[in-house]
């Protein structure tokens, strides 16, 4: 039986009011617990934040939705759907992908309008090979879901299971790159179905076939954007949580955690003491063991991901070949592996991700003007500059940047630029991310799964984990099942509940008329 959170759990209060904290507390009020949502920022969001400058509405985090059903199970915990608060519009195409050799691809998530793409861009011989990838991600996928990624683990033995014997069948425990090159030849293609591993932390040439489930998420499962940006996703969290009766306090950061031998037993904030039953803590890991006072002993330090310097910019401008997502590739491919992940410099010849919201949404700028959201992956300040260094370099390297987008098609760009900020390693550092990195800890195999950072941590027995430095892991869908299963480690599961009452989705549901 998985663990769960012994003794009373009727008031829990829930720490960060991100992604994985919201889901969290819509799973526990569905299980009819009383739940306190305190946040140090004056909105709610966490890395899915918003930044609002002279007219243009800048998400500061992700910048796309994939897998929305597991956003609308947390929703459907209070008796709601996502789709009643949120408006998704699928990306068509998913992507598009420019290459160092002038070629263009758009990569849809339909598999007709995509072999069909492939056959264009590569011939007859890699839309079969597509085929056939598509049909090993579906069955990655399934047998991934709900026994290695939707789930709690106690033990490294809840892995021998018929499932585990199943991925290794599928290839899953090879590496990705090999495994993407059974089905596709063509170097360009190659690269859109592995370069989700850099999500992850690790290259393609190291990470496990397993990790391919992300480019399931991206490339087969589809892409939306919620109209008003991502950041109406956690904003509709918040306010559904209202709606089933969560206390939301913002502008409240946590100080410390009161206890009674090895149980939390008041959550103190800069302006309250408020007494909890149970608490769900959602900072990245080194602030949420600050606040436990223990940092769990490991054999091996901790790894972490590469970070990204982002260049948020409103422009006067756009450039119309852009679609929502562009993936600008360099010439360079391991070397640029190399450089992110063992020798920490900064990208020689990058590979970014230059997303036009605007394009999708035009409310998000004033009328006739772009925002335009630039990402260089880099390393993290452990491994690469650190977060002083980069006082110094970060306008050099907004410099070096904008150089290079000029190169790549988007001309003029430094001089179409009206509103700006730039997020570097040292800004992420600051915001409590350890290693200057908002992607945690990197999901090699020693911190994937029962390996990962445990959401149930020792020496406190009624505190419990979410978000994207635990199990499962990082990513929009990954971070919100990270807040359902910390609920599930309090309320025993998705429909049980330890004080007996019913369900406030039921309730919520039995209100309404007929």
């Amino acid at each position: 039986m998985t663990r769960t959170v012994p003794g009373r759990t009727d008031h829990v209060v829930v720490v960060g009011a991100g992604l994985s904290g919201l889901a969290a507390a819509l799973h526990l009020l569905g299980a009819g617990r009383r739940v306190t949502v305190v946040e140090r920022d004056s909105s709610p969001g966490g890395r899915a934040g918003r930044l609002t400058r002279r007219g243009y509405h800048i998400d500061t985090g992700p910048t796309v939705l994939t897998m929305p059903h597991l956003a609308d199970e947390a929703f459907a915990a209070v008796g709601e759907r996502l789709t009643d608060r949120v408006e998704l519009m699928p990306l068509h195409p998913a992507y598009r992908a420019q290459f160092a050799d002038g070629s263009l691809l758009d990569v849809h998530t339909d598999a007709e309008a995509m072999e069909a793409e492939i056959e264009k861009f590569a011939g007859a011989r890699e839309a079969a090979g597509y085929r056939r990838l598509r049909a090993w991600l579906e069955k990655l996928y399934r047998a991934q879901m709900r026994r290695f990624i939707d789930v709690n683990f106690d033990s490294p033995a809840q892995l021998l299971a018929p499932d585990l014997a199943r991925l290794a069948a599928l290839g899953g425990f090879g590496r990705l790159d090999a495994r993407i090159g059974r089905h596709l030849h063509d170097e360009r293609l190659q690269r859109i179905f592995s370069f989700q591993s850099l999500y992850a932390g690790v290259a393609p040439a190291r990470a496990l076939a397993a990790y391919a489930v992300i480019a399931y998420m991206d490339t087969v499962a589809g892409v939306y954007f919620p109209r008003g940006g991502m950041h109406a996703l956690p904003r509709a969290m918040a306010d559904a949580a209202a709606a089933a009766g969560a206390d939301l306090r913002f502008s409240e950061p946590v100080t410390r955690l009161e206890r009674s031998g090895d149980r939390v037993t008041a959550v103190v904030t800069a302006h309250d003491r408020i007494p909890c039953d149970a608490v769900v803590l959602t900072p990245d890991l080194p602030v949420a063991y600050r606040l436990l006072g223990h940092v769990p002993r490991r054999a091996v330090p901790l790894r972490f991901s590469p970070s990204a310097v982002i260049l948020h910019a409103g422009t006067d401008r756009t450039w119309p070949w852009l679609a929502h997502h562009t993936l600008s590739f360099g010439a360079a491919w391991r070397s640029t592996f190399c450089e992110l992940t063992e020798t920490g410099r900064l990208m020689s010849d990058p590979s970014l991700l230059v997303t036009r919201p605007t394009v999708t949404d035009p409310t998000l700028a004033p009328p006739g003007h772009h925002l335009h959201y630039i990402l260089a992956p880099c390393p993290n300040t452990r491994l690469g500059p650190g977060a002083a260094e980069w006082g110094d370099l970060a306008p050099r390297y907004r410099h070096s940047l904008l150089a290079e987008l000029d190169r790549r098609g988007l001309d003029g760009i430094a001089s179409a630029i009206e509103e700006q900020c730039l997020v570097t390693p040292a800004d992420w550092q600051a915001q409590g991310h350890a290693a200057g990195t908002p992607f945690s800890a990197a999901h090699t195999f020693a911190q994937t799964g029962p390996f990962r950072p445990r959401n149930l941590p020792r020496g406190t027995v009624n505190a419990v984990l979410a978000g994207c430095g635990t199990t499962p892991g990082v990513g929009v869908p990954t971070v919100l099942l990270s807040g359902k299963l910390a609920a599930a480690r309090i309320t025993g599961g998705p429909r049980s509940g330890r004080t007996g009452a019913p369900s406030r989705a039921r309730r919520l549901r039995e209100r309404r008329p007929a």
